[in-house]
């Protein structure tokens, strides 16, 4: 049985001294995982790395992917960027002779301050609806997966979404637009884009930042009050988003005009609000709830066995802890695809890039996964990392989320320019030669 290993940076050495003894992991393959189980962003983290790490015992209770199984442990990052380059040093190379598939660190602060380490060491760095949304060119980025929503796609997407509620993208012109966002290299990363479409569509957009952690934002909210917006989106993380909804209620500002972006999107998110989340709306790249078969299957082979990572058995079916499965089901996928081509072995992180980059998720495949409606289709290549592009939109109800569209699909056509003149800068800068994706098998 699979144990969890949970070690803080400063113990690590002597934890893996300690397991020099275990037998080396002949048919292994590994994660090493940046987690955050104490701190602000408890919440997610627990909820996230629960889910994927149950996903890696449901897949080796089922003989794990064509006989190689899957082993990891955790390195206490608290969310801090210093702890999570330290935690990526020290995992980097495995464990016990199983080789690392790809780090999945889920904080845009440690993915920025690792991605060079990563390209370098040739280690897949998988930044799940977050990161640098340039690196969804993988002719520059071959090492950085956002997959699935890259933070341009997401607010496109809310901005379609809002365009439809108006009567079409048409009639956004005029309209009053808030941004209230995270005060971190996350939080920022949409102000670019935000603009060039606000210059597209007419709207008048005001950016406020909210100090990390977010406990405080009266004087954010007062501002809001004097604007007198059509909408806010509301880029949070964590303690934030309840507060920002409680404090939006205190100024009267109604929920069902809030949207929660990717990260403002969970019950953690909604619950410690109280009433004043009732009919807070936010996108989401996955339902919560049990109704697919990967979820029955974990609940059959790990929790009702007592093996579930989750501390808090109420996250099982979260937000939060269906994205840790969806997370657990791409990587996997990675390694599958990968197998095909370097045989049902072990495999490097430059075998699992080559995966990554050759996903294809159809109805049939997500089928075969019982994750139909769970993930949306994904087809990854050299030249694209995200794949989909697509979220939907849910609605806080007083006690649960209940969807409310369907995909709604990110404008890529406008990014795609956007981001590859990004990449290209970055390229610029570091002095790489992009791929030529037209070569890549």
């Amino acid at each position: 049985m699979q144990l969890r290993k949970t070690f803080a940076p400063l113990a690590l050495g002597l934890a893996m001294l300690c397991g020099a003894a275990s037998v080396q992991a002949a048919n292994e393959q590994y994660f090493p995982l940046q987690s955050y189980r104490v701190g602000p962003y408890a919440a997610a983290g627990t909820g996230f790395y629960g889910g994927f790490i149950d996903y890696l015992k449901y897949v080796n209770a089922n003989g794990g992917a064509n006989g190689v199984t899957f082993t990891w442990s955790e390195c206490e990052t608290e969310y801090v960027v210093e702890k999570g380059v330290e935690c990526y040093e020290r995992l980097k190379k495995g464990l016990n002779g199983a080789p690392a598939a790809a780090t999945n660190p889920l904080s845009v602060g440690i993915a920025y301050a690792t991605l060079e380490r990563s390209t370098a060491d040739k280690l897949p760095l998988i930044t799940i609806n977050h990161g640098r949304t340039d690196s969804t060119d993988g002719s520059v980025f071959p090492y950085v997966f956002p997959l699935q929503l890259n933070p341009f796609s997401e607010v496109s997407a809310i901005l379609n979404w809002i365009g439809e509620q108006e009567g079409g993208l048409d009639q956004l012109k005029g309209k009053k637009i808030v941004t209230l966002y995270h005060g971190s290299p996350y939080g920022k990363e949409t102000s670019g884009v935000l603009q060039s479409l606000a210059d597209k569509y007419g709207f008048a957009l005001s950016l406020i930042e909210v100090p990390h952690p977010g406990n405080e934002q009266q004087s954010q909210w007062l501002n809001v009050r004097r604007i007198k917006p059509d909408w806010v989106i509301l880029r949070g993380f964590g303690v934030m988003n309840p507060v920002a909804l409680k404090s939006a209620q205190k100024v009267g500002y109604p929920a069902e005009r809030i949207v929660g972006n990717i990260w403002s999107n969970s019950e953690e998110d909604a619950i410690p609000a109280g009433a004043a989340a009732k009919g807070f709306i936010s996108i989401t790249t996955h339902p919560s709830g049990l109704d697919f078969p990967a979820l029955q299957g974990i609940k059959r082979d790990v929790v009702d066995k007592g093996q579930s990572d989750l501390a808090d058995a109420r996250q099982f079916g979260t937000v939060n802890y269906n994205l840790g499965v969806v997370n657990g089901i791409l990587n996997v996928e990675a390694v599958r695809v990968a197998q095909k081509k370097y045989g049902n072995r072990p495999l490097t992180g430059e075998e699992v890039r080559w995966g990554f980059e050759n996903i294809r998720l159809d109805e049939a495949r997500l089928e075969e996964l019982g994750a139909f409606g769970l993930v949306q289709p994904l087809q990854l290549s050299c030249s694209d990392h995200e794949g989909g592009g697509a979220v939907r939109f849910q609605q806080w109800d007083g006690s649960q989320w209940k969807l409310i569209s369907d995909w709604v699909q990110a404008d890529r056509a406008y990014l795609r320019p956007l981001i590859e003149a990004s990449a290209k800068k970055y390229a610029e800068e570091k002095g790489i030669t992009p791929r030529d994706c037209s070569q890549e098998s």
